[in-house]
């Protein structure tokens, strides 16, 4: 499952209930709607976040291994 595809989907979809509620006249929902809105916005990007950082540090941990010689792995 796509964590990150998810949490964008729930941002929009709760930014637009703010919407709603914020036109209906409840200032009450409104505010939990956004704030959970933007709650579901900041964990995609923390999501998309540690995904690139585990490709890197992948890329990385290649990287080393192919500049070690076969004579320096006991060193």
């Amino acid at each position: 499952m796509n964590w990150e595809k998810a949490f964008q989907a729930m941002a929009v979809l709760l930014a637009a209930a703010a919407i709603y509620f914020f036109w209906a006249g409840n200032t009450d929902w409104t505010f939990a709607a956004g704030v959970l809105g933007a709650v579901a916005f900041f964990l995609s990007v923390r999501v998309q976040v540690k995904g690139r950082n585990r490709v890197r540090e992948a890329e990385r941990l290649a990287a080393e291994a192919e500049d070690q010689s076969p004579g320096e792995e006991g060193q």
